[in-house]
């Protein structure tokens, strides 16, 4: 059975995580497959990228059995071959990436979820910091967007408390965008990856890129950058489709270029 499930649908790219006898928790192969998925999105034929889960979870993180064992993987090389390599991909990725949490999102899993661009759950899906508990730290970039997300003292709680979150709590606190009822929640979910898909992909890659920078630019130097993309943004082919569409009065038609 493959790990991943992939496939392109009216220009999105839809991943589903497909180890839900294990709660989708990554293994090497599960891991190694996603980052040849991921690659594959940079193709023109993809606009937009919904990843979710098989089954009751999202994903349940590290898949445990692979750290223990005389062909245990060492966690250096899960970090450096499996996660790093996964959220850098999906924040360099010039398009933009919706996690769909359909359930309980935890450790790497939950950290995934949280470098994507939009992050929607369902109402019954929770998240958890899971790493304290085995006296490990938060990875998959976890350490850098959750403070983020949800600022400096809630992500250290969360983080050493190691305590499950709703995904409706974690909608007030501003680590997801929004929630929906378990029977709406994967058509809502796909809904926001279709409008993604037919609006000017090349300026939302411009806006993720500038949003990413802004992490770590000063104000100054963030207004240039904004100059320079605007810049760029306005020699597309979709600029000038918004543009034509306004004065003729009608619906535009973006092509992603």
């Amino acid at each position: 059975m493959q790990s991943i499930i992939f496939e392109i649908q009216q220009s999105i790219a839809f991943i589903t995580f497909n180890r839900p006898e294990k709660f989708n928790s990554f293994n090497r192969e599960m891991a190694l497959s996603l980052q040849e998925k991921l690659d594959e999105c940079k193709s023109e034929a993809v606009r937009c990228v919904h990843i979710t889960g098989a089954g009751k979870a999202f994903s349940a993180g590290q898949d445990i059995s692979e750290l223990v064992g005389e062909n245990k993987l060492e966690l250096k090389q899960i970090l450096s071959e499996h996660y790093n390599p996964i959220v850098s991909r999906i924040r360099n990725l010039e398009k933009p990436v919706v996690a769909a949490v359909n359930g309980v999102a935890a450790g790497a899993g939950a950290n995934i979820a949280l470098c994507c661009d939009i992050v929607v759950a369902t109402e019954s899906a929770s998240f958890i910091q899971a790493f304290s508990k085995i006296g490990l730290v938060p990875d998959s970039g976890g350490t850098y967007f959750l403070p983020r997300l949800i600022g400096w003292q809630k992500a250290t709680a969360l983080a050493m408390l190691g305590e499950k979150v709703s995904a409706i709590d974690a909608e007030k606190m501003g680590m997801l965008y929004k929630t929906f009822s378990d029977e709406t929640f994967l058509e809502e979910s796909k809904k926001i990856a279709l409008t993604l898909a037919n609006m000017p992909t090349q300026g939302l890659a411009y806006t993720k890129q500038l949003l990413t920078q802004s992490f770590t630019t000063s104000f100054d130097a963030q207004l240039t950058q904004e100059d320079i993309f605007q810049q760029r943004a306005a020699l597309t082919e979709d600029y000038n489709e918004g543009i034509n569409s306004f004065l003729e009065k009608r619906k535009p038609v973006f092509k992603g270029k």
